[in-house]
């Protein structure tokens, strides 16, 4: 019979580090989605200090102290989610890989009429 050790503890693995995915993916998506208000925000802001034209209000957000700490809590956002997934990836491969060792055995087994 074959050893489900392995695969049961990558399995806990995937579980115990599919909230934390979904975490790091919603925190992404939240400052993907604030960076849009934050730049309107910005704009308004630009505006109210007498810069009328649209491009350089738009030119103001970006190099506003805030919409540059923004871009750098995204950046780290991502980082968070992609490195996750990547595990996450990694504990799918190592499974398949089980599978495939495992195909092989029987293989190897019915070969040898064991």
């Amino acid at each position: 019979m074959a050893d489900l050790k392995p695969v049961e503890e990558t399995l806990q693995y995937m579980r115990d580090k599919a909230r934390a995915f979904a975490k790091a993916k919603s925190d992404r998506v939240h400052i993907e989605q604030y960076r849009k208000s934050l730049k309107a925000k910005l704009m308004v802001e630009a505006e109210q200090h007498g810069i009328t034209a649209a491009n350089k209000q738009e030119v103001y957000a970006y190099a506003h102290k805030d919409y540059i700490e923004l871009l750098d809590g995204l950046q780290v956002a991502v980082h968070e989610e992609t490195l996750l997934a990547q595990n996450l990836k990694a504990a799918e491969l190592r499974i398949e890989l089980w599978r495939t060792e495992q195909a092989n055995n029987r293989l190897e087994r019915k070969g040898y009429n064991a």
